[in-house]
């Protein structure tokens, strides 16, 4: 059974085709810039198992990062919806914003990343691995 998901105005719908390789949060200053919230909560795909059935979206190039590697930033050129990023050392995996899922029911973070730059009233579980940085 696929995985759907769509941006705010439903111009990008895309599908999955298997469960998420990994889930996770990350803290960098960037993904809260750009999901305008303390987090951006992650579900990494293989591009292969990556599909758009609608629409086509914006690339932004972030080259400003703590990491110094240009994140390539997915989004709905219309309402602005974060899709995915993609990272240079993981060229074969997108980075989907899991909040444009259809069904988030069974998201459970694996880690949590730039813990070093999280917002100070976020309360990490302590069951649930924080790195300062990305290793």
């Amino acid at each position: 059974m696929a995985i759907t998901g769509q941006c705010l105005c439903g111009d990008l719908k895309y599908e999955i085709a298997n469960e998420p390789a990994m889930t996770g949060v990350c803290h960098c200053k960037n993904c809260q810039r750009q999901a305008g919230s303390a987090f951006s909560t992650l579900a990494g795909v293989p591009k292969e198992d990556f599909t758009f059935t609608a629409g086509e979206p914006t690339l932004y190039a972030d080259s400003d990062t703590n990491s110094g590697n240009t994140v390539e930033r997915y989004f709905c050129g219309r309402c602005g919806s974060p899709i995915y990023s993609a990272i240079p050392g993981q060229p074969d995996t997108y980075f989907l914003k899991t909040g444009t899922m259809d069904d988030t029911s069974s998201f459970q973070p694996m880690f949590n990343v730039w813990c070093d730059t999280k917002q100070n009233w976020v309360k990490l579980d302590e069951g649930v691995p924080a790195m300062a940085k990305q290793s």
